[in-house]
């Protein structure tokens, strides 16, 4: 997404652009059918989302006596490798105001690697972040 993908209101409150929901909606339709194992089959999330509701109905209405959301699992792909935050934690600022960056963004990004919590890189971090490992 990009700043162009968003409007300000008056209240100083961002809201999306239709160009905005369009990427947001391309990325959900791409991860609803993306298909992971679930009873012995490979089906697309957007299944397992409608099974799952059949479940939950017919457990309110007594038809089941139990529910199970767990499965199937969700699987995140991390980006906050121990490696990644070792990298994040030993950039100086001069390299990374040779990059382009604010200063901001660096403390947020180092106050992220310096917390137990997963995290994620936007795309041109991630790009920008890969052109100064190569260095």
């Amino acid at each position: 997404m990009d700043n162009k993908d968003f409007i300000r209101t008056e209240s100083y409150s961002l809201r999306l652009k239709p160009s905005g929901a369009k990427k947001v909606t391309e990325e959900f339709n791409l991860w609803m059918n993306k298909k992971v194992p679930y009873k012995k089959q490979s089906v697309m999330w957007s299944y397992v989302l409608l099974l799952k509701t059949r479940e939950l109905a017919q457990y309110l209405v007594g038809k089941r006596k139990t529910i199970d959301f767990s499965k199937p699992a969700y699987i995140v792909e991390r980006q906050d490798s121990e490696d990644i935050r070792q990298k994040i934690l030993s950039i100086f600022y001069t390299d990374w105001k040779n990059m382009e960056f604010s200063k901001g963004t660096l403390h947020y990004m180092k106050k992220n690697a310096k917390d137990d919590k997963p995290f994620t890189l936007n795309s041109h971090v991630r790009e920008r972040f890969k052109m100064w490992e190569g260095i």
